[in-house]
């Protein structure tokens, strides 16, 4: 176990498939039936590190995870039902360009996933999300919904 430098409530533990981000004292509040994830997809290891690092050290997101290998993904965790956590991993994700942009320049329409929809093995076709981005902002223009 190491504890980051950047905030003394910040704790990052690695095993040999992920490298966690976790303030303990945020996270203890999660309540697993209502955990999920907004994932980044990268091919840069130091990048997801410095990303996931940061989002938990600022206060965007209590966890955070990326792959332990040069490419992978990155997961951000908040409860589904909490819309301030969902409009802060948004906006970071929108500050540091982790949202990809179709050839005509509008957002992708990424998913959130519970993580109960993990551990029932819904990868692929078979994983159907019910939060997207466009719950939240218009994948046009990036402007927030309803404020």
């Amino acid at each position: 176990m190491e504890v980051c430098g950047v905030a003394k409530l910040l704790k990052k533990v690695s095993n040999a498939y992920w490298v966690y981000y976790v303030n303990e004292a945020e996270a203890k509040k999660f309540d697993d039936s209502k955990v999920g994830k907004w994932m980044y997809f990268f091919k840069d290891n130091d990048f997801a590190a410095k990303i996931c690092e940061k989002a938990v050290a600022d206060g965007v997101v209590a966890e955070a995870k990326h792959s332990n290998a040069p490419d992978g993904v990155c997961c951000f965790y908040l409860h589904f039902d909490d819309k301030e956590a969902h409009k802060r991993c948004i906006t970071y994700f929108l500050e540091n360009g982790l949202i990809r942009k179709t050839k005509a320049g509008k957002l992708y329409n990424i998913s959130f996933k519970l993580d109960d929809q993990t551990r029932n093995g819904e990868y692929g076709d078979g994983f159907v999300s019910e939060i997207k981005l466009d719950n939240f902002v218009n994948l046009e223009t990036g402007e927030w919904i309803g404020g």
